[in-house]
């Protein structure tokens, strides 16, 4: 289940004609997006992977971190190259990895601000699980702002890059692809949307792991800051021609 990173030769273009008034949906990944990388909640969880692959496989830490790392690469998350080689199931691996102290997370009236004033419906795409997403939501203050959560078990445990959960995900909640905006920190993850016809734009955090298989071609905006990205939208909602 490998996939390729592969390069466009064409930049993206250069500003979006879509208006805001057009965007009809509204597609957001979950963690170090929808609250910062520094709330740190995924250094947690990730303390919890590489215990339970030492413990599963019977290798050192330094080793399960290796084998964390590399099946994230190959297989788009750690859970899916555990299933694949080790017949891990995913109810005792997320249940383990995802038993954090969400009390990191901050609530953040700016951004539950913008997302009620945001016009169009809202969705979460998440290579997590749903308990996650709804816990970090809740935290966040933005639980009743999305319209829907499409999280691992609901890609049949194929996750982000792979085409097909897009397509999934499009289907399940009838997305219109040319009239959504889908907003993600791993770059690599954006790839899918775009070819779909998504407007997509990549939260850069300064992270290694977010600009791995960077590809200018695969975005059409870069941010640095969901929060005032969108105030900034929100507060230009009366000029009728308001561009993305």
């Amino acid at each position: 289940m490998d996939f390729p990173i592969s390069r466009k030769p064409d930049p993206p273009p250069d500003g979006m004609a879509l208006r805001l008034a057009d965007v009809h949906h509204w597609i957001f990944d979950l963690d170090n997006t929808l609250y910062p990388e520094a709330a740190n909640l995924f250094v947690q969880i990730e303390a919890k992977m590489k215990a339970f692959i030492s413990e599963r496989l019977g290798i050192g830490p330094e080793e399960a971190y290796k084998v964390q790392k590399d099946y994230l690469i190959r297989y788009g998350t750690t859970l899916r190259g555990l299933m694949d080689h080790h017949g891990v199931t995913p109810d005792e691996f997320l249940d383990t990895v995802h038993d954090v102290d969400f009390g990191v997370i901050r609530p953040d009236p700016r951004l539950v601000d913008s997302l009620e004033r945001l016009p169009g419906t809202k969705y979460i795409f998440t290579n997590g699980p749903r308990s996650h997403a709804e816990a970090v939501l809740e935290r966040i203050g933005a639980a009743e702002l999305m319209s829907g959560i499409f999280d691992i078990e609901a890609a049949e445990f194929i996750p982000k890059p792979f085409p097909q959960t897009y397509a999934a995900l499009v289907s399940r909640f009838d997305i219109e692809p040319q009239r959504t905006v889908f907003i993600e920190d791993m770059v690599r993850n954006l790839k899918p949307a775009r070819e779909m016809g998504m407007t997509a734009v990549w939260l850069n955090t300064g992270s290694e792991w977010g600009k791995m298989g960077y590809d200018p071609a695969n975005f059409d905006i870069e941010i640095h800051d969901l929060g005032a990205w969108l105030d900034g939208l929100v507060r230009g909602l009366d000029e009728t021609d308001s561009k993305i």
